[in-house]
C-alpha cells in the first residue's frame, strides 16, 4: 500500500497541497537517481521557498500602488488549474482520454466537487492570510513562525488519520514551538520598511494560516486515499472549487475597488513573479520532491529560513536579535529531527501484535 504525504503548493507554505508518495514507498526509484540530480531538486525547493516569501514581502511593502491580494490568489489558482490539466493530458496520453476523464471525474461528479470545496475554502483563507501576514511581518520572521504548520499537521494527522508519532517527533514538535516562541519573544525589526505594519495582525494571520494548512492538508490526503482517482484529477477538482471560492472572496473583500480600478490594478513584474512562484514553482516542486527524502526536505526548509534571513537583512534592513537567531536555530534542528526515518507503525495494531504472539506461543 502506498502512503502519501502532503506537499505544499509552494515550498514556502502557501497554496493548495499536492500529495506525493512518501519516502518509504519511493525508495526504489530514488536508488537510480544521481546525487547531482538530488542536489538539483534540493536547490529548486530551497530557492522557491525562500524567493517566494521574500518576493511577496517586497511586493507588499515597496509598491506605492498596492495590488489586491485576493486577485493574485485567484490568478494563481487559474494557472495551477491549467498546469494540472496539461499534466493530466500527458498522463492520459491522448486528447480523447483527457476529455473523457474530465467529463467523468470532474463535471460528471458534482458530489466530488462539493467534497473538495471544503479544502478549497480553507486554502483560500490560508493563502489570503499569507498576504496579510507578510504585509505586517518580515519574511524571515514569517518563514520561521510558519513552521508551526508541522505540529499542527501532525496533530491533525493523529486525530483524523489515526497515525502515531514517535517520541523523537513529539520532542521535535516541542522544540519547534520553543524556537518559534523565542523568535516572537523579541521580534527582529526591519529598518528599511516605511509602510505601517501591525505585528499582532501578522501573528494572528499566521496562526489562522497554520491551522488551515494542517486541517486542509490532512483532509485532502484523506479524500485522495478514499478512491483510486488520479492525483491530478483531484487537483483539477480542487482548483476549480478554489477559483469559485476566490472569486467570491474578491467580490466580498475588494469588489467595489476592483470594479473601479480593475482586476489587475497595481500588478508589476514583481507581482507576476510572485504568482509565477506560487503556481509554476509550486507545481514543479511537487513533481521533483519525490526524488528527495525527509532529511533533504528538512535541510531545504532550514536553508530557506537562512536565505530568507540573509535576504531580509540586505533588502529590508532586518536587525536580528540573539533570541531570534537562537529560535531560528532550534526550528531548523527540530525540522531535521522530525524528518528522520522511523519505523512505520501506522499499520500495526495492538490487537494484531497480541494475536501474533499467541500464534507463536501455540507453535
Amino acid at each position: 500500500m502506498v502512503r502519501w504525504e502532503e506537499r505544499r503548493g509552494t515550498a514556502g507554505g502557501s497554496g493548495p497541497a499536492v500529495l506525493e508518495p512518501s519516502a518509504s514507498t519511493m525508495s526504489a526509484p530514488k536508488e537510480n537517481v544521481s546525487l547531482l540530480f538530488k542536489l538539483y531538486c534540493l536547490t529548486v525547493m530551497t530557492l522557491v521557498a525562500a524567493t517566494y516569501t521574500v518576493a511577496l514581502r517586497y511586493t507588499r511593502t515597496v509598491g506605492t500602488e498596492l495590488y489586491f491580494s485576493t486577485t493574485a490568489v485567484c490568478v494563481t489558482e487559474v494557472i495551477k488549474l491549467v498546469l494540472s490539466v496539461g499534466i493530466l493530458a500527458k498522463e492520459t496520453g491522448s486528447l480523447t482520454r483527457l476529455i473523457t476523464s474530465i467529463k467523468e471525474n470532474v463535471f460528471g461528479s458534482p458530489k466530488e466537487l462539493l467534497k473538495l470545496s471544503v479544502p478549497s475554502l480553507v486554502y483560500a483563507l490560508q493563502n489570503n492570510m499569507a498576504f496579510v501576514a507578510l504585509s505586517n511581518l518580515d519574511a524571515a520572521v514569517y518563514q520561521v513562525t510558519y513552521q508551526l504548520k508541522i505540529p499542527c499537521t501532525a496533530l491533525c494527522t493523529v486525530l483524523m488519520l489515526n497515525r502515531t508519532l514517535s517520541k523523537l517527533q513529539w520532542f521535535s514538535v516541542f522544540m519547534l514551538c520553543v524556537g518559534v516562541t523565542l523568535v516572537q519573544w523579541e521580534p527582529a525589526q526591519a529598518t528599511k520598511v516605511q509602510v505601517e505594519q501591525n505585528p499582532w495582525l501578522g501573528f494572528g494571520a499566521i496562526a489562522v494560516a497554520v491551522l488551515c494548512s494542517g486541517f486542509a492538508g490532512v483532509y485532502f490526503e484523506k479524500v485522495l486515499k478514499s478512491s483510486d482517482t488520479s492525483l491530478w484529477v483531484r487537483n483539477i477538482q480542487l482548483y476549480l472549487s478554489g477559483i469559485v471560492v476566490n472569486l467570491f472572496a474578491v467580490y466580498m473583500s475588494d469588489g467595489a475597488k476592483v470594479l473601479e480600478k480593475g482586476f489587475f490594478y497595481g500588478y508589476t513584474y514583481y507581482v507576476w513573479f510572485v504568482i509565477f512562484l506560487a503556481s509554476v514553482g509550486g507545481i514543479y516542486t511537487s513533481v521533483v520532491v519525490k526524488y528527495t527524502d525527509n532529511i533533504m526536505k528538512g535541510f531545504s526548509a532550514a536553508a530557506a529560513i537562512v536565505l530568507s534571513t540573509v535576504a531580509s537583512v540586505i533588502l529590508f534592513g532586518l536587525q536580528t536579535t540573539l533570541t531570534f537567531l537562537l529560535g531560528a536555530a532550534l526550528v531548523c534542528i527540530s525540522i531535521y529531527l522530525y524528518g528522520l526515518p522511523r519505523q512505520d507503525t501506522t499499520k500495526i495494531q495492538p490487537s494484531e501484535t497480541k494475536d501474533s504472539k499467541e500464534r507463536l506461543a501455540t507453535v
